[in-house]
């Protein structure tokens, strides 16, 4: 064996949990800080890929890991690439994205007792809107006298105001319907970034105070606030960013562009009229 030949790195796993217990840190802690299930990072630790979703995931989660214990993201992600090389699961699965913590979702009693809520104001809302639209009281027949007279111009009849969508609320749910990458953030920390195949669904956590998302193909997403489906969040083939995640915004849909005035161009001044001589009048 040659003497200068440096020392064979070890596999990422290996280098994932040497870091890890240098730092002093559990899976329990990796997976709270990472937001990543512990299943993941045991698998990942062993080398065991059967056990792991996707590559692009897998090397994800990696990336993740190496961040949370102090390694290099971009050499762990590269290495695991190469460790993986060109493995694909058997079976694909469907991966739903969970806070880490289940004692921080919201209570199922409130889930319900919020949908009940919802339910009830559609309905109020729709008896108030088919109230104001009735058709009026027929006015008595004029007199003959009456009918004779010039017929007085009748005040405008007021239109009725469109009522407001009712509030949703219950928790924030995002599901792919295509392949679709999305960047979720709340106050400058990023909770997700990833790809959701088909079929896959992010919830937001419910403790986020300000969530925004970033959708590479918005029209690949649905969002639904509860058991309400909320508007699209921006045009198709064009990325949206810096959308507000928070129930009450998503259900009333994207900000419409306002029309720009158009200039009316003055009309040109009349021309004066034309000066005329005055007459010579004769002396005496």
């Amino acid at each position: 064996m040659d003497e200068t030949e440096l020392p064979e790195t070890p596999p990422v796993g290996e280098q994932l949990r040497a870091a890890r217990e240098k730092q002093g840190l559990s899976l329990e802690d990796v997976a709270s800080q990472t937001r990543i299930p512990r299943r993941h990072l045991e698998n990942l630790e062993i080398g065991d890929w059967s056990q792991l979703p996707a590559p692009t995931y897998t090397i994800g989660f990696a990336k993740s890991y190496a961040g949370a214990v102090g390694l290099d993201r971009a050499e762990i992600g590269d290495q695991l690439r190469a460790e993986m090389g060109g493995y694909r699961p058997e079976s694909a699965t469907q991966e739903v994205f969970q806070p880490a913590d289940p004692a921080r979702s919201m209570p199922k009693g409130l889930v319900i007792g919020a949908l009940v809520a919802v339910v009830v104001l559609f309905l109020i809302f729709s008896w108030l809107h088919n109230r104001s639209i009735a058709p009026a009281e027929q006015p008595a027949p004029a007199s003959s006298t009456t009918q004779a007279s010039v017929s007085q111009p009748q005040p405008a009849q007021p239109q009725p105001q469109a009522q407001a969508a009712p509030a949703a609320s219950g928790p924030v749910v995002l599901t792919a319907t295509d392949q679709s990458w999305i960047q979720i953030t709340d106050s400058g920390k990023t909770l997700f970034e990833g790809l959701l195949q088909p079929g896959q669904t992010y919830q937001v956590p419910p403790t986020a105070t300000a969530p925004k998302l970033k959708a590479g193909k918005p029209e690949t997403l649905k969002i639904t606030v509860g058991s309400a489906v909320a508007p699209p969040v921006g045009p198709p083939g064009k990325v949206a960013a810096n959308v507000s995640l928070l129930g009450p915004d998503l259900m009333k849909g994207p900000t419409p562009a306002t029309a720009q005035p158009v200039a009316v161009a003055a009309p040109a001044p009349a021309a004066p009229p034309p000066a005329t001589a005055p007459s010579n009048q004769a002396t005496q």
